[in-house]
């Protein structure tokens, strides 16, 4: 639960960093950077999104 808590705030201030953390560098990762250039919100969410589910 302590390390999910780092992975969530990393999620929220640079959405990809947190989404490296959980999965490394695979296909979440990179749809994460899309998602965050597109706007940053979709990125938040994916990111929020792959940390809780994984």
């Amino acid at each position: 639960m302590g390390f999910d808590l780092v992975r969530f705030l990393c999620a929220l201030l640079l959405p990809p960093v947190g989404v490296f953390l959980q999965v490394g560098f695979g296909f979440h990762f990179w749809l994460n950077i899309v998602l965050t250039l597109c706007g940053f919100v979709p990125g938040i969410a994916h990111a929020f999104w792959v940390i809780y589910t994984k």
